[in-house]
């Protein structure tokens, strides 16, 4: 009986370490020559860890608002963020990340493959420029320009050039689009419009 016992008690022990969720759960959205594009899910109080670090320059789109923890050898950082907010995460060395809200949060992450190349190019209809009721910078470097990019219902912006691949995030429903979708863009010339009754939020990470 009591055999019996501790055998229910070692195979229900095995059942919920099998259905235990997974510190971080990647989904991939979009891979070319210059980006690899995933969503991370990082379950509440699961410390997730990253042995090896990260070789490449990431930029992070929140998707989630909340809190996390970032442990590595120069001690810890709490992180608080909301919904739609974009960081810089320099490559680096054995970390490990916990997700401290009581809920799942959801970071987009664009991974940067390399040092651009290219000559620093310029456009007289730049949307930051010709466009700036639209267009605000968020940060720049020499990999990336990040782009946060809002339209009241029915506005229309003014004729601007993109003269870089980028990847946009939709952080609402808008013509279109879902929220959350990803898509990639290539340059072009042309006129937006938000055709829809509520506004229309995105945000652009243009890759050098």
């Amino acid at each position: 009986m009591i055999r019996h016992a501790w055998l229910t008690l070692l195979i229900t022990a095995g059942l919920q370490v099998q259905n235990a969720p997974a510190p971080a759960a990647i989904v991939n959205k979009l891979d070319s020559p210059q980006a690899r594009v995933y969503v991370a899910t990082l379950q509440p109080r699961t410390p997730s860890r990253s042995p090896n670090g990260h070789s490449t320059n990431r930029v992070l789109v929140y998707l989630d608002a909340g809190t996390m923890t970032r442990q590595d050898t120069e001690g810890t950082q709490t992180i608080a963020f909301r919904r739609g907010d974009v960081r810089w995460r320099p490559a680096s060395a054995a970390y490990v990340a916990e997700n401290t809200s009581d809920h799942p949060i959801r970071i987009l992450e664009i991974d940067l493959k390399g040092l651009s190349a290219a000559p620093a190019v310029t456009s007289k209809l730049d949307p930051t420029v010709v466009d700036q009721r639209h267009y605000k910078i968020e940060f720049e470097n020499d990999q990336v320009r990040v782009l946060r990019v809002h339209y009241e219902a029915h506005d229309e912006g003014a004729r601007h050039e993109h003269l870089l691949n980028r990847v946009v995030v939709y952080l609402n429903d808008q013509p279109g689009a879902k929220a959350d979708d990803v898509r990639m863009s290539g340059p072009a010339v042309h006129t937006e419009q938000n055709a829809s009754d509520q506004p229309a939020d995105r945000i652009a990470i243009e890759l050098k």
